[in-house]
């Protein structure tokens, strides 16, 4: 693709930034997913107005290009963010096997305006007897049963 081209679908996702803002659905996020120079999913931040933490702009675009493509799979997609990626987002777009990402501000500009998502990136990173929400493991033997089950059926589809 050409660099006009990257700047049109950028230009998508920082435009469905405004709009997810100005509207009052979320805050200023947007993003796109584009496959064979077609956009195939967009979503933007939805988080306030659908009262779902997990309505972040990537999540919406990979949900929707996932459904578009009829897979869980976007190998072969791209992604245009109006910003980077948060942990969270930079999860799912692994789990979707996406080829590259294209960001249109850093996580440090974002928390220059109260979006710090460092905090996640620290606590993912700690272990987990040190992270400030408590984990506590919990019937291990129990529920390991459905992993074993998992690994016995013939006609598992691996992810």
């Amino acid at each position: 693709m050409t660099e006009a081209t990257h700047q049109k679908f950028m230009a998508t996702a920082i435009a469905l930034s405004l709009e997810a803002m100005r509207s009052g659905r979320g805050g200023p996020y947007g993003a796109v997913v584009v496959k064979d120079g077609e956009i195939v999913g967009q979503g933007m931040n939805e988080v306030t107005s659908m009262n779902d933490p997990t309505a972040h702009a990537e999540m919406t675009a990979i949900r929707q290009a996932c459904e578009r493509v009829g897979s869980w799979q976007l190998a072969g997609c791209e992604l245009y963010t109006s910003c980077e990626p948060c942990p969270m987002c930079l999860g799912a777009i692994y789990w979707a096997r996406l080829d590259k990402i294209y960001y249109g501000n850093t996580k440090e500009v974002a928390a220059q305006f109260g979006f710090n998502s460092q905090y996640f990136y620290d606590e993912v990173a700690k272990p987990r007897d040190q992270r400030q929400l408590p984990m506590q493991l919990l019937m291990p033997e129990a529920a390991v049963t459905a992993f074993e089950e998992w690994n016995n059926q013939p006609n598992k589809q691996s992810y």
